[in-house]
């Protein structure tokens, strides 16, 4: 089914996979326009894009919409401690599933993390696995949950630890299979051919999946 003449709403668009995304949906004819959320409002103005401030992890009432993309995230390091890492990457993306499914939302695509398990005794992947869980029992028809590796591409903020890995990880991608680093780009272009489908359901999507879908 083709997306024709909808709205797409973004939640993240300043960071690294949410401005692949921004991209790709102002670019995109099947989306006749674009209400982008977020902590500030980034530098791009175009006919069809809308933005708004928010104070997450309070997303407030949305208007209608069909599918939201979620690149909420941060790191522990920058959010200053788990409590505050938790209030983004799992209370504001499950407050917007919320929100949106109140806005008439047939779609919500979130990115996740590899490793996300509600289970696991790491507090990083804990806290993923709960908010896919969470995201799940919301109730919006098309819910899908990205599971990049680490993402390969260029931020803003400096992060010297993990562009040395990155350096390193690329080296070793052919003997790393799933744990190879994915390209943020490849993970944009991945929801928005998910989306474009519009096919019901919960499903999980992984690095290599990821990778095939962008292609």
């Amino acid at each position: 089914m083709e997306a024709e003449g909808r709205i797409a709403l973004l939640a993240g668009a300043s960071g690294l996979v949410g401005g692949h995304l921004l991209r790709l949906l102002l670019e995109d004819p099947r989306w006749d326009r674009v209400v982008s959320i977020g902590r500030r409002q980034v530098d791009v103005r175009q006919e069809k894009l809308e933005q708004r401030v928010v104070q997450l992890p309070t997303i407030g009432e949305l208007p209608a919409v069909d599918d939201v993309f979620s690149a909420l995230g941060t790191t522990i390091k920058k959010a200053g401690s788990q409590a505050a890492f938790r209030a983004i990457d799992h209370d504001a993306v499950v407050a917007l599933a919320r929100a949106a499914r109140d806005a008439g939302a047939s779609s919500f695509l979130h990115v996740s993390s590899i490793g996300a398990d509600a289970g696991s005794r790491m507090f990083y992947n804990r806290v993923k696995g709960e908010t896919e869980r969470d995201v799940t029992v919301v109730g919006i028809p098309t819910t899908v949950s990205f599971r990049p590796s680490i993402l390969d591409g260029a931020r803003e903020e400096s992060r010297p630890a993990e562009q040395v890995g990155l350096v390193v990880m690329r080296a070793l991608g052919p003997v790393l299979g799933k744990l190879r680093p994915t390209r943020a780009e490849d993970v944009a272009m991945a929801m928005i051919r998910e989306a474009g489908r519009q096919e019901p359901g919960t499903r999980t999507i992984g690095a290599g999946e990821i990778a095939r879908l962008a292609r």
